[in-house]
C-alpha cells in the first residue's frame, strides 16, 4: 500500500493543484499564441496540451504547401533531438532486465570503437559526456553535412571508429553530441537481437498506444500523414528535409497526441519498465569533478519560475521541436513545427506561463545592483575560451551590457561584484585580470574566457599558412591558398571559405576557428579545426 501511495499520491496531489481550464479556453491561448501560422501560404505548428487530465490538440498552417494540405494534430512530423528520451528508454529497458549496464564500458558491446585510453560508459554516451565529437560537426568538416549525403548507422560507426582524440577526457564535461545516441540505437540492435527500430515499437510504442508513431530509418518509406519541412530561402518557402537512415540520435515520426501520451506515461509511471525506469531516465548526472549537470538520460530536468521541468527540444532539417512537462502542476506541452523559423521551446513556455499564471519574465536569482557606466564599458569585447575556441561578444547599449549574438541580446541584470544574469544566459562572472577581465562560468559551464586582444591584420602573413593540408582522422585534404590577398580554404568539389585573421595563427571561417600549428622552427605544419561540438581535429601540411 505505501509503494502504491508514492506512486499514485503526487500524480494526485499535481491534479488537484491545477485548476485546469475548460478545453475551449485552453485552445483560445492556444490560438492568441500561434496567430501568427494561421495562414495557407506558410507551414505551420500543431499543438498538443494536457492540463489536468484534459487534452487540447490545434493545429496551424500547411502541412504541404505544393498540394495546398493543411496541417492538423493529426500530422505526422519529425521529432528532432526529442527523439533521444526514446533511445535512452530502450537502454533502460535491456538495464532493468540486466542485459546491459549503465556502467559498462561501450566497447563490451560495440568492442569495434577505439581505445581512448579511458573507458566511455553506456551512460557517458545518454548524457554527453562521453567527450565524442558530434558525427554531424564532423561529417560537414569531412564536406558531407546532412542533406548532401544519405547516412546510415555503417557510416556513423565507420566515422567513430577513425576518430584519434575526443573532445575531452570522459565524465570530465557536458557537451551535446549526436554521436552517442547513435551508438546507443547500435547497442540496443546488438543485446536485443533486433533492428532498434522494431524494438522500440514492440517494447514502447505499441504497448502504450502510440500508433502514429515511428522511426524514419528510411527517409524514402511512404508515411501517411507527414508534413513536409520547409525553410525559408530569402522570400521564398523552400523544402528542407531530413535525408539520411540515421535515427535514435533523432529521426522520430510521430504526432502530438501520442507524445500527450508519452508524457503521460512517464508523470504516471504507466510505462512499460515501470516508476524505476522513468527514475532512471530522469535522474540527472555529474562530471568526474562531482559537479551536477541538468541533463539526465535522453532528458533535461531543471527548474523553470521554481517548478520542475522534465523536457527536450528538437530541431531536423526544417523540423523544430519541443516537448514538456510540469508534473507538478500536471502540465504538458507539445509544439511540433514544420518551419525551420518556429523557436518551438519559447512557445512551448508562453504555452505554460499563460495555462499556469507564471510571468512571462522571470526574475533574478537575487536584486539587481547598479554599475556606473565607467565599469560597463570596460567589460565590452570579445572573449575566448582556448580550450574550446568559443567566442562571446558583450556590448553596452542603452546603459546596460548585452550578449551579442545567438538570441540573447536582452540586457544583463548586475548582481553585484561584475556578477550578470540574464533568462538565455544565465549566471556568470566577470573576474579582474590584471588590466583586464576575463569570463567565468558563462552559460552554466565553469570556463574561462579570456578577452581577446584585436590583432592587426596588416601584420597577418598570410602566405604562412598556403598548402595542403590532409586529416588522417576523415580522409580529406584542404587547400589553403591566396586568392586577391586574402587566404581562403578551398574543398573539393567547389567549398571555398574566406578565412579571416582573429589572433595570431587563429582564423575564422563560417562559425569554424581554424588554428594554425607550427614546428620547432616555425614553420606551419598543420591545423586544427574547432567546429562547435567537434574540437581539435587536427590536419598535417602535406605540401
Amino acid at each position: 500500500m505505501r509503494a502504491i501511495l508514492r506512486t499514485v499520491l503526487p500524480f494526485t496531489l499535481a491534479l488537484a493543484a491545477a485548476a485546469p481550464l475548460a478545453a475551449q479556453d485552453v485552445a483560445v491561448v492556444l490560438d492568441s499564441i500561434f496567430s501568427a501560422w494561421n495562414r495557407t501560404d506558410a507551414p505551420g505548428c500543431a499543438v498538443g496540451v494536457d492540463l489536468g487530465g484534459t487534452r487540447t490538440t490545434r493545429a496551424w498552417g500547411m502541412s504541404n504547401l505544393e498540394y495546398g494540405v493543411p496541417l492538423t494534430p493529426e500530422s505526422v512530423l519529425e521529432s528532432g533531438s526529442v527523439a533521444k528520451q526514446f533511445t535512452a528508454a530502450a537502454v533502460g529497458l535491456l538495464v532493468l532486465r540486466g542485459q546491459v549496464s549503465l556502467d559498462d564500458d561501450l566497447r563490451k558491446h560495440i568492442p569495434e570503437l577505439p581505445d581512448f585510453g579511458s573507458p566511455i560508459t553506456v551512460r557517458m554516451i545518454l548524457q554527453h559526456t562521453s567527450g565524442l565529437r558530434d558525427q554531424w560537426a564532423l561529417l560537414s568538416i569531412q564536406g558531407f553535412p546532412p542533406g548532401q549525403e544519405v547516412h546510415n548507422f555503417a557510416r556513423i560507426l565507420d566515422l567513430v571508429k577513425h576518430q584519434q582524440r575526443l573532445n575531452f577526457a570522459p565524465g570530465s564535461e557536458y557537451l551535446y553530441s549526436n554521436t552517442g545516441f547513435a551508438l546507443a540505437a547500435i547497442l540496443v540492435s546488438r543485446v536485443a537481437g533486433k533492428p532498434f527500430a522494431q524494438f522500440t515499437t514492440d517494447e514502447l510504442f505499441r504497448p502504450l498506444g502510440m500508433t502514429k508513431t515511428q522511426w524514419r530509418d528510411d527517409y524514402r518509406r511512404i508515411v501517411p500523414g507527414r508534413a513536409t519541412a520547409y525553410a525559408r530561402n530569402r522570400d521564398a518557402w523552400v523544402q528542407d528535409m531530413p535525408f539520411t537512415m540515421v535515427h535514435g540520435n533523432g529521426g522520430l515520426l510521430t504526432t502530438v497526441g501520442d507524445m500527450l501520451t508519452w508524457n503521460d506515461a512517464l508523470t504516471t509511471g504507466r510505462i512499460p519498465g515501470g516508476p524505476e525506469l522513468v527514475r532512471m531516465l530522469e535522474t540527472t548526472g555529474r562530471l568526474t569533478d562531482g559537479s551536477p549537470i541538468n541533463y539526465a538520460l535522453g532528458l533535461t530536468v531543471d527548474q523553470y519560475h521554481g517548478l520542475r521541468e522534465v523536457s527536450h527540444g528538437g530541431s531536423t532539417a526544417g523540423y523544430r521541436t519541443f516537448l514538456a512537462r510540469w508534473p507538478e502542476r500536471a502540465l504538458s506541452v507539445a509544439v511540433f513545427c514544420n518551419a525551420a523559423s518556429a523557436n518551438t521551446g519559447r512557445d512551448a513556455h508562453a504555452v505554460a506561463d499563460r495555462l499556469l499564471g507564471l510571468s512571462a519574465n522571470p526574475a533574478p536569482p537575487s536584486p539587481a545592483v547598479p554599475i556606473a557606466s565607467a565599469e560597463l564599458d570596460a567589460l565590452a569585447g570579445i572573449y575566448r575560451d582556448s580550450t574550446s575556441d568559443q567566442f562571446v561578444t558583450f556590448a553596452v547599449r542603452d546603459g546596460a551590457i548585452v550578449v551579442s549574438g545567438g538570441g540573447q541580446g536582452a540586457p544583463l541584470a548586475h548582481l553585484g561584484d561584475l556578477r550578470f544574469w540574464s533568462p538565455a544566459a544565465g549566471t556568470f562572472t566577470f573576474e579582474r585580470e590584471g588590466a583586464g577581465h576575463r569570463v567565468v562560468n558563462f552559460q552554466n559551464a565553469w570556463r574561462r574566457y579570456a578577452r581577446l586582444t584585436p590583432i592587426d591584420t596588416g601584420q597577418v602573413r598570410i602566405a604562412d599558412y598556403a598548402g595542403a593540408y590532409r586529416s588522417p582522422e576523415l580522409d580529406v585534404i584542404f587547400e589553403i591558398v591566396v586568392d586577391s590577398g586574402r587566404l581562403v580554404l578551398r574543398q573539393r568539389p567547389a567549398e571555398t571559405l574566406q578565412l579571416t585573421p582573429l589572433y595570431i595563427d587563429g582564423f575564422r571561417a563560417q562559425g569554424q576557428t581554424i588554428r594554425f600549428m607550427r614546428d620547432g622552427s616555425g614553420r606551419v605544419s598543420g591545423l586544427r579545426i574547432f567546429a562547435g561540438r567537434a574540437r581539435d581535429v587536427r590536419f598535417e601540411r602535406i605540401r
